[in-house]
């Protein structure tokens, strides 16, 4: 049920987002010379790596600045519409896409990097990686906005290794464990709400 879920969505979403997909290309094309696309390499269900999509909201060669992944809200690689990408989350649209082809679920856990993936317990690694990653989570509600809780802070990769990750971890797993359809849709319904939620903040 639950692939079968992501198909059909996924598949009604491009075609009904694709207007605004459409727009916010042209926007990014616009706001900052490069890619339209984002594609950071993330590791899925069994250990594979993929390829996750998303707009690009940061200035081209943005590694290059700086090798920092947790990226803060006031970051100076971000660009202006990046902003406003990353606050009501236009930026992960593109993910949809993952789903459609197999990469990701529209709830699982969240996709990590190669190089987080590799502080993973053998529990962790064997839970976590058991299912393909998602676009939301528990994690993900509990979060919000992870460039908010790394403002401002001189050294954000040990903020989130300290602070967010043990949690984020914590949660990932308890999804795993005791998933079903239904608590699914209480995640995505409770994801609607963040967005919204920031959407009138």
């Amino acid at each position: 049920m639950k692939r079968a879920f992501d198909v059909v969505v996924a598949a009604l979403a491009l075609v009904a987002l694709a207007p605004l997909f459409l727009i916010l290309a042209v926007l990014v094309k616009l706001d900052s010379p490069g890619p339209v696309i984002f594609a950071s390499v993330r590791v899925a269900q069994g250990g594979k790596p993929f390829r996750l999509y998303k707009f690009r909201s940061m200035v081209v060669d943005a590694q290059s600045i700086s090798n920092v992944l947790t990226t803060p809200t006031d970051d100076p690689r971000i660009t202006r519409l990046g902003k406003i990408l990353r606050r009501f989350a236009l930026d992960e649209l593109p993910q949809i896409a993952n789903v459609l082809k197999g990469e990701m679920s529209f709830v699982g856990p969240r996709p990590e990097v190669p190089s987080y993936v590799a502080l993973f317990t053998d529990e962790e690694a064997a839970v976590i990686l058991s299912v393909r990653p998602g676009i939301t989570d528990w994690a993900t509600v509990w979060i919000g906005d992870k460039g908010k809780l790394v403002v401002g802070s001189a050294d954000p990769e040990k903020i989130y290794v300290e602070r967010i990750r043990p949690e984020k971890l914590r949660l990932q797993q308890e999804y795993v464990k005791h998933r079903t359809f239904w608590i699914d849709m209480q995640i995505l319904a409770k994801t609607a709400g963040v967005v919204i939620a920031r959407i009138r903040a």
